[in-house]
């Protein structure tokens, strides 16, 4: 039977390194099932993460503040939006805010792209399998939240 008391710190540092220990095997592994979709897609990991930010939020973005909300460089982030530039993924819009910092917006075929690997994705996650629970998403999404909050950002230059 589970204990459903909060775990004190001792406990809860070796429990949390424990899904630490799965995040990183399991991130690989989807990030190398894009990359071997990419031929296909036509998205690169990196591509696909700028794509996916742009239709989060619904709206252009700068690239600095994708680069901030994605925790990486604005040089990456640059350098993946002229990929998905050159694939008419997304297109540069002026910014009245910034003269020199366009907005990237996210074009009807970068939506498109984006949702059907979104589709193919959702499809095979569907086949998890394991009796899993709404309960049980929500408490897993909580933990990672928390776990997530805890950690120190650091500048990802």
């Amino acid at each position: 039977m589970v204990d459903n008391s909060p775990l004190p710190p001792e406990r809860l540092g070796p429990r949390l390194a424990e899904v630490y220990a799965v995040l990183g095997p399991l991130y690989r592994r989807v990030a190398r099932l894009v990359e071997h979709d990419s031929p296909r897609s036509g998205l690169s990991i990196g591509v696909r993460a700028v794509l996916e930010r742009l239709e989060m939020a619904g709206t252009a973005e700068t690239v600095p503040q994708i680069a901030r909300t994605l925790e990486l460089s604005r040089q990456f982030v640059q350098r993946m939006v002229n990929d998905a530039l050159a694939q008419d993924f997304v297109e540069l819009k002026p910014n009245p805010a910034h003269r020199r910092s366009s907005l990237v917006e996210l074009t009807e075929a970068g939506r498109a792209a984006i949702n059907a690997l979104q589709q193919r994705e959702h499809e095979t996650m569907g086949r998890v399998g394991g009796d899993l629970t709404e309960a049980d998403i929500e408490t897993t999404l909580r933990v990672l939240r928390h776990m997530l909050a805890a950690v120190p950002e650091t500048d990802p230059r």
